[in-house]
């Protein structure tokens, strides 16, 4: 087991207390956001690291349907009570070791707030992963380089490549999808937007 998903098993019922709060907040991204890129022209979805349900909850509410996926299996177990009834399916997984889909599964996939947690080499296996899953766009929720130091400072003790990511995001991903486009949705995230 990985350190982050070590870490991700232990906080899971912190992050889960968090629920109703990101909710809210995709709710009001998501419409605003729609000339940048509509996700609800779709009719299903892939989250990956879908943590504790917040955007798969959000997604399938909006009427899409959802598969979620996470490899800290007590994130999933918060998601799972969270989102029960709902349109969505959370499968244990990690997107560095292989998904369980075919090639095109989804025409859209979607990870929020994951990418910089990864090291550089991970990211780079993500990339290809939800690449080939995905037929049409993948898009990365994450930050946009406008900080906070409560942010940062749990990011340091996450001990990801939060501070490197949020400064090379959108070339990095440029050296593996045809177009990226970055569009900062709130104060501090942003949509990179990637054209497989």
């Amino acid at each position: 087991m990985s350190f982050s998903t070590f870490l991700f098993n232990a906080i899971a019922p912190v992050y889960g207390l968090f629920f109703k709060r990101q909710v809210k907040h995709f709710k009001k991204i998501i419409p605003e956001n729609k000339d940048a890129f509509n996700l609800l022209k779709y009719e299903k979805i892939l989250d990956v690291g879908c943590g504790t349900g917040a955007l798969a909850y959000t997604l399938s509410d909006m009427g899409m349907k959802v598969t979620g996926v996470d490899p800290a299996k007590r994130m999933l177990k918060v998601a799972r009570k969270k989102i029960d009834n709902l349109n969505v399916t959370c499968i244990r997984e990690s997107v560095t070791e292989g998904l369980p889909f075919g090639d095109n599964s989804f025409p859209v996939s979607i990870m929020s707030h994951v990418a910089h947690g990864l090291k550089p080499e991970d990211r780079a296996i993500m990339y290809e992963e939800m690449k080939r899953v995905t037929s049409d766009f993948v898009i990365f929720h994450d930050y946009n380089g406008v900080r906070h130091p409560l942010v940062d400072t749990v990011e340091f003790f996450e001990r990801g490549d939060y501070f490197n990511f949020i400064k090379v995001a959108k070339k990095e991903m440029e050296t593996h999808f045809k177009n990226v486009t970055k569009v900062n949705v709130s104060k501090r995230t942003a949509w990179y937007i990637c054209e497989v």
